[in-house]
């Protein structure tokens, strides 16, 4: 039922409607008798606006304005909407003097005015922003950039839930884009909505009622806007960890105007969101083919990895891993890209930030170069082992692997020294060895070669993973879960892999920097000049060497047997044998080290096993080196006369024994090497006696070192097929009899050294207790069983038992079981 009209005079109806006509009646030409009839915010709006645009904003009356907004401020969303409509006019009409005195008044009572009320002042406001971006016009579109970057910076006393910034994404998005013929016009462009998109995040990202800013439909949208802009500056190096100061050049170009936008993005990102900031980089990236480049691609995840907080570094590792991972399939240089990004994010990591999965990093990046060997033998991404149809490059191959393997000792950097030795094992575990492991990943996989190429790319791996360890315990750097497999890789008849056995053993070993002073094999006549770092043994090194000492000596006298050891693995020996005596020498050491370099001489001459005359000679003089420096080491003036005499002798008879003369580009050698006698030899009993009579071991280092060892000496990749049950078993019983040996021989020392030296009384009190234990009392022995018809006598007049049936015998309980 409709409501009853009221009755109303007619002199007041007229009123009414004229005022209604008036409130809509566009333009200012209205008559001065009516414009009282007008409501006040109407007839202050109107005044702000002069009759020529060009005079600008009348300011005393903007004044008035302002101060009547803030007195009524239930009046500033009329305000706001009579400004959005006297703009809108202006837009259609062209007159764009007057918009941006609209624009003007806009942005300051915007300024001005922090109420409650604003709320819907502002929804006029951005209907007016919108408005502008809109239109076609360059200036308008800056114009309402300009004005929606200072609301941006307002903050506001309350929240809006009403509010969407959907459309400011996408338009600010398009205008990073633009693709303006004017370069100049294209610029600001450009840089009006990269300010808008930097606006937008400002106003969101901390606003808990707007639309998360962070979904992936706005992201998505953000920063492959961002990204195309920081692309067009390539070549401008990005500044680290962030640009503090600029330049007015630079503060006017896009790419530099994009990383700073960029950044404040990224540092404003918290835990859960990083992923969906990160996730579009890494599309852009494949979109635009920008991972084969590298360098933009480093230069985009420098600025992410500087820009987040250090504690969400892993979860973009662990993005770059996953992404890796997706693309295990694609070409060698876009993967080497990745890996690239992963070294550069790695370094800049913070120690210990990989998280939590650190062995599912390195167990992703092995993964990444078995698959890479598998591609570069079978010349195809199908696992079938069909021809593919893209083609595999092997130089692209081998530079991914080198990536690859560069970036795990990125990352190995990073992590603490407990962390870094379950990585050790890790990857020890991940080489396979012939016989145990199965086929790469198919048959396919070239079989001895592939096992091979895989070795040698997990022990490079080993390398850079424990270059710079440091350790003050070797028990817990070398475990033997650890050192047994690696030092049966020292077996192997490939050259290549035996060298880098070595050198990750000099690496864990050398804890002192020592490693450079030894880079060559030669005869130092003073070693105070190379300036060594040497530490007393410590009582964990002891122990280490009293159990895995006979273990190092025999690899290091079976690798100087190999024929196909080159000059690399002679000076890498030399290089061992001299930090073990810096870093792991005890008096037993030092007596077992001296008499491995005599063993080693004694190989060279007897030459049992048919080297060549470079081997022989090569042997010759890595013998003659070490004792020249362990002589020098022992500070035994005897020792070292007898050492350098022979050393001179050599240099005037047979150079070709020393260093100086084998270890050279093109060694001068006898045509044969017959044996060699008299002075040029170091003679074991002259080495015992000086040594003895400096109070070292005489016995221990009078009896000659002969490594125990049974079956194979070679660990073939192919040919010789040995499982590892079947080598620690070899190892251990030939490494427990040298060691049982030893021990035997060290207890009846110290047997004879007591009774020579010990108080009477000390011997028969100790031979006393011995007596008084069960097991050696004569009295707990069975005697012989009597004779069975009793006492009988015997030749020498004494009495003998009958003997008894067995059954009736009583013997002890020792002898019972």
């Amino acid at each position: 039922m409709p409501l009853p009209v009221p009755d109303v005079p007619a002199s007041r109806r007229l009123t009414l409607d004229c005022r209604f006509l008036l409130d809509h009646r566009v333009g200012r030409g209205v008559c001065g008798c009516c414009g009282a009839l007008r409501p006040r915010y109407k007839r202050l709006v109107d005044n702000i606006f002069p009759e020529d645009p060009e005079d600008g904003l009348v300011k005393a009356n903007m004044e008035k304005l302002t101060f009547y907004a803030l007195s009524a401020p239930e009046k500033l969303d009329r305000i706001g909407a009579y400004l959005s409509e006297r703009l809108s006019r202006d837009v259609a009409r062209h007159r764009y003097g007057y918009v941006c005195i609209a624009m003007e008044a806009l942005d300051q009572l915007l300024m001005a005015c922090h109420c409650q009320s604003i709320n819907l002042f502002v929804e006029s406001f951005l209907k007016m922003v919108r408005k502008l971006l809109e239109a076609d016009k360059p200036n308008l579109q800056i114009l309402g950039t300009n004005s929606f970057v200072k609301f941006a910076n307002i903050e506001e006393d309350t929240a809006s839930y009403h509010r969407s910034y959907d459309f400011f994404v996408s338009r600010f998005s398009e205008m990073c884009h633009s693709s303006y013929e004017d370069p100049d016009i294209r610029t600001k462009i450009r840089m009006a909505g990269i300010n808008g998109l930097q606006g937008v995040v400002r106003k969101t990202v901390n606003d808990d009622l707007q639309s998360n800013i962070w979904d992936p439909q706005h992201m998505d949208k953000i920063v492959p806007s961002l990204l195309f802009n920081l692309q067009s500056g390539e070549g401008t190096e990005s500044r680290s960890p962030s640009p503090l100061q600029a330049s007015e050049k630079e503060k006017e170009s896009p790419a530099e105007l994009t990383e700073r936008c960029f950044r404040e993005l990224l540092g404003r990102a918290a835990y859960g969101n990083i992923k969906n900031a990160v996730t579009p980089v890494l599309m852009h990236l494949d979109n635009h083919s920008l991972w084969e480049g590298k360098t933009f691609a480093v230069r985009c995840f420098k600025i992410i990895m500087y820009s987040i907080q250090s504690q969400h570094s892993h979860l973009v590792i662990q993005q770059l891993l996953g992404h890796l991972d997706a693309n295990s399939k694609n070409s060698a240089t876009v993967r080497a890209g990745i890996v690239e990004v992963l070294l550069e994010a790695a370094a800049i990591a913070s120690s210990g930030s990989v998280g939590p999965t650190v062995l599912e990093v390195f167990n992703t990046l092995l993964r990444q170069l078995r698959l890479s060997v598998d591609y570069e033998l079978t010349g195809s991404y199908d696992a079938s082992g069909n021809i593919g149809i893209k083609i595999i490059k092997t130089h692209e191959e081998r530079q991914l692997q080198e990536a690859v393997i560069r970036t795990i000792g990125s990352f190995a950097n990073t992590l603490p020294t407990y962390q870094r030795s379950e990585v050790m094992l890790f990857i020890m575990g991940k080489i396979p060895v012939p016989g145990v492991h199965p086929a790469l990943t198919n048959a396919g996989s070239g079989g001895c070669e592939g096992t091979r190429m895989i070795q040698i790319m997990l022990l490079k791996s080993l390398v850079q993973v424990t270059t710079g360890f440091q350790t003050t315990n070797m028990l817990t750097a070398l475990p033997n879960s650890f050192l047994e497999p690696l030092l049966s890789f020292s077996l192997m008849e490939d050259p290549e892999v035996r060298l880098l056995v070595l050198t990750i053993l000099l690496s864990v070993i050398d804890r002192h920097d020592n490693t450079p002073k030894f880079s060559s094999i030669s005869i130092i006549s003073d070693i105070s000049v190379l300036k060594l770092k040497v530490d007393k043994c410590s009582r964990q090194d002891n122990l280490f060497m009293k159990k895995h000492a006979q273990q190092l000596y025999r690899h290091i006298y079976l690798a100087c047997k190999e024929q196909s050891s080159g000059p690399q693995h002679f000076e890498t020996l030399y290089t061992l044998l001299a930090l073990i005596s810096m870093e792991l020498a005890n008096e037993e050491v030092v007596v077992d080290l001296i008499r491995l370099a005599l063993a080693l001489q004694e190989l060279a001459q007897t030459n049992e096993e048919s080297l060549s005359v470079y081997n022989r000679c090569a042997v010759h003089a890595l013998s003659a080196a070490y004792l020249n420096l362990i002589c020098q080491l022992t500070t035994v003036p005897t020792f070292c006369q007898h050492i350098h005499e022979v050393i001179e002798m050599r240099q005037k008879e047979v150079p070709f024994l020393l260093p100086e003369d084998v270890f050279i580009e093109n060694p001068k050698l006898p045509a044969s090497l017959e044996k060699l006698e008299g002075d040029v030899l170091f003679q074991q009993s002259k080495i015992t006696e000086v040594l003895g009579g400096s109070g070292y071991n005489t016995d221990r280092l009078a009896t000659p070192y002969i490594p125990q060892f049974t079956g194979n000496t070679h660990l073939s990749t192919c040919s010789r097929i040995l499982t590892v049950q079947q080598y620690r078993s070899v190892c251990v019983s030939s490494v427990d009899s040298v060691g049982m040996e030893e021990q035997e021989r060290e207890r009846r020392r110290q047997v004879v050294e007591k009774f020579q030296k010990a108080p009477f009384e000390e011997i028969a009190a100790h031979c006393g207790a011995r007596n008084t234990f069960p097991m050696f009392s004569l009295s707990a022995l069975p005697r012989p069983p009597p004779s069975p018809s009793g006492t009988i006598s015997s030749g020498y007049g004494q009495t003998q038992s009958r003997s008894v049936p067995v059954y009736e015998m009583k013997f002890p309980d020792l002898c019972v079981y």
